[in-house]
């Protein structure tokens, strides 16, 4: 788990900038994704290529065999999975952190203006705590992260099938072809506990694609309706006559 230690530091940090839909993302990535990843994969693959047992000796025939079936270990592939998603996040974080910086020097220039002339403007996007709210650059930069994790994970998914072809970890792949002299069949080691897994992982990267699209309805609704009580709050109140009727203007 020590390799996932700086990378999770940094997601930790987006979590204060982020909504509540945002922080189960998070959740959903830490616990089951990489946790699982890093504590019982490995455990279960191991060296598949060595583990994987075939009915000949011929020199090159058994990795051959491997490379077809498997061009990517799966264990590769979803370290390359997770590592790619959650960039779009971390280029959000860099573009927080660029802003509570940029904000936290304008409101020590203004405070060395306040005994001169008494001005002061208050920054836009960030208290003097560092938080943060989404709106203006800072929501657009929100909605475009959602965006690309949704595209990237759906690529994935769509790769994952692509590249291996099943689901479902077969017990035995056959190769007929050089450096093989005869059709070789080759079995594979713990078919059932890998298959559980694949389905697992799969099943979390389909999550991840279902908070981060409820995540993107969720800021979409609450900054419509934001934006409808702020402009019902701006009109003018109608005005009456102790009659009851409105007033005539000229």
């Amino acid at each position: 788990m020590g390799e996932w230690s700086f990378l999770s530091n940094l997601l930790d940090k987006v979590q204060s900038h982020s909504t509540v839909v945002g922080k189960v993302w998070m959740s959903v990535l830490f616990l089951f994704r990489i946790f699982i990843l890093a504590a019982g994969i490995d455990k279960i693959w191991g060296d598949e290529q060595g583990n994987m047992v075939c009915n000949t000796n011929t020199p090159g025939c058994k990795n051959a065999c491997y490379d077809r079936s498997f061009p990517m270990s799966h264990p590769r592939f979803w370290v390359l999975q997770i590592l790619i998603v959650s960039t779009p996040t971390l280029i959000y974080l860099g573009h927080v952190l660029l802003v509570i910086r940029r904000e936290n020097k304008l409101r020590r220039r203004l405070e060395q203006k306040v005994g001169k002339n008494g001005m002061i403007k208050t920054p836009t996007y960030s208290d003097e705590h560092g938080k943060v709210q989404l709106k203006g650059v800072l929501l657009v930069s929100y909605m475009m992260q959602l965006l690309l994790k949704i595209l990237l994970e759906v690529a994935f998914i769509v790769g994952q099938y692509y590249l291996y072809g099943f689901i479902i970890m077969p017990s035995k792949i056959s190769f007929s072809t050089y450096p093989c002299r005869t059709p070789v069949d080759c079995f594979i080691s713990r078919p059932t506990e890998k298959t559980i897994f694949i389905f697992f992982m799969l099943a979390m990267a389909v999550l991840s694609v279902i908070l981060n699209i409820v995540e993107m309805f969720h800021l979409m609704i609450s900054k419509m309706k934001e934006k409808k009580r702020r402009s019902s709050g701006s009109l003018p109140p109608k005005m009456y006559c102790l009659d009851g009727t409105k007033p005539q203007f000229h």
